[in-house]
């Protein structure tokens, strides 16, 4: 059980593959995508991962999470009991300073999406924020993923 602090940003331009230290695939799906609390699904990197978030508070800035690592097999049978809207994407690590940026380019519907996203340890952290980085979206739920899995980008 942890709090996550994190920020979500716009990216401007994908100058920021010059940058990436690390990247893989991401394929994710909702058991249940409540605004109280989400249930998620991720296969990256061969393996899964099951992670339950609770509802934002502060602005969308803090909030709960739990996360566990599960079997490839079962995080496969798990998406296929999912919501509708499966949301896929690449997701490349940045380290800048002390902070790792973690971009996601966004595929299949959701395509011509790009968001950076940073965890902090506190809300008054103070990171160094690159040429590529644009609008602030930390708390805006149209970029949530349980969001974007119902509501995708192409159709805004």
């Amino acid at each position: 059980m942890a709090i996550e602090i994190e920020r979500k940003f716009l990216v401007l331009n994908t100058s920021f593959k010059y940058e990436v230290s690390h990247q893989y695939r991401i394929v994710q799906g909702f058991l249940n995508s409540h605004k109280e609390r989400t249930v998620r699904v991720r296969i990256l990197e061969k393996k899964g991962v099951l992670t339950i978030k609770g509802k934002s508070f502060k602005d969308g800035l803090v909030r709960f999470e739990w996360e566990k690592e599960i079997p490839l097999l079962e995080a496969e049978s798990l998406l296929e009991l999912c919501e509708p809207g499966i949301v896929e994407k690449i997701r490349y690590q940045i380290t800048l300073g002390e902070y790792i940026f973690e971009v996601d380019e966004f595929l299949g519907e959701n395509e011509g999406l790009i968001i950076a996203e940073i965890e902090l340890n506190t809300e008054n952290d103070i990171f160094e924020k690159p040429s590529w980085l644009g609008k602030e979206v930390t708390g805006n739920v149209k970029y949530y993923n349980s969001q974007l899995a119902t509501k995708p980008y192409k159709h805004w």
